[in-house]
């Protein structure tokens, strides 16, 4: 490998240009180092012989691109992270939305768990949902990523035992096969997801979501692609839906018509018209 392995300035607003026009994710001189280090690991990978030829190779070859930005995303997940979420979810969001649908003509509620990571956030509502809704109520989840190494992880459904804390009991016996090594979520409820691979930066294509599923994602982009993301989610969703962001995420002072709603179990986000 060349002498310039490390990220030169010119170099790092090339990248981090490039990279927000894609994504919409924001690197700046205090996550540099994440950046960095994150390319020089895919260099080693492919064999490049320097930062400026990679970003050659990856302004031309669209799948390369795809497979730099999976490096450079942070997947930290687990199921029924943040539980007050899937409390409201249970005990406020389902509540409010079969009464809002009762007499509709429909009795199917769609679900879109954006940035799902490895699937743990989109199985872990679908098994809620398969406990709680009543006959003759159904669910549909889409589950996307921009990472195409998560959402393989997240199709094959199988998780080391270190991965499934969090669980409860009843739930595992119910909805995973003990495997070697740790367990496979079960056919029945893996067929109700449909893992897809997305671009926030782009429009989903989807329409009448009941119920929205973003954490821990926007907090990676600039007010600018926050915004823009959220008026995407707002043209995806039915009227008086709900969308869950990260407890450290906040749409105040951005200009969106989302309405904030505070629950006994966590704060939320509606679409109320």
């Amino acid at each position: 490998m060349a002498d310039d392995v490390f990220l030169a300035d010119a170099d790092f607003e090339a990248y981090r240009k490039l990279i927000y026009n894609e994504s919409g994710i924001h690197f700046t001189a205090t996550n540099r180092s994440i950046l960095e280090s994150r390319l020089k690991e895919r260099l080693r990978e492919k064999g490049n012989p320097s930062m400026r030829a990679y970003f050659e190779t990856i302004s031309r070859d669209k799948e390369e691109l795809k497979s730099f930005l999976d490096s450079i995303t942070t997947n930290l997940t687990r199921f029924f992270r943040n539980q007050a979420h899937f409390d409201a979810l249970e005990h406020f969001v389902i509540p409010e939305l079969l009464k809002i649908k009762q007499g509709s003509g429909s009795n199917t509620l769609k679900i879109w768990s954006a940035g799902c990571s490895t699937g743990e956030e989109p199985y872990t509502i679908a098994m809620l949902l398969s406990e709680i809704l009543p006959a003759p109520w159904k669910y549909e989840i889409v589950a996307s990523d921009i990472s195409l190494k998560c959402l393989m992880t997240a199709k094959d459904a199988f998780y080391a035992e270190s991965r499934i804390v969090g669980i409860p009991d009843n739930y595992l016996k119910k909805y995973f096969n003990k495997v070697e090594g740790g367990y496979k979520v079960r056919p029945e409820l893996m067929s109700r997801i449909r893992f897809d691979y997305h671009n926030l930066k782009n429009d989903s294509g989807l329409r009448n979501l009941d119920i929205v599923f973003c954490r821990n994602v926007i907090i990676y982009f600039d007010e600018a692609a926050q915004t823009a993301v959220m008026n995407r989610f707002w043209d995806s969703m039915a009227s008086k839906s709900f969308m869950f962001i990260g407890h450290s995420e906040s749409l105040f002072g951005m200009n969106t018509k989302f309405e904030f709603v505070k629950t006994q179990w966590a704060t939320l986000y509606r679409k109320y018209i």
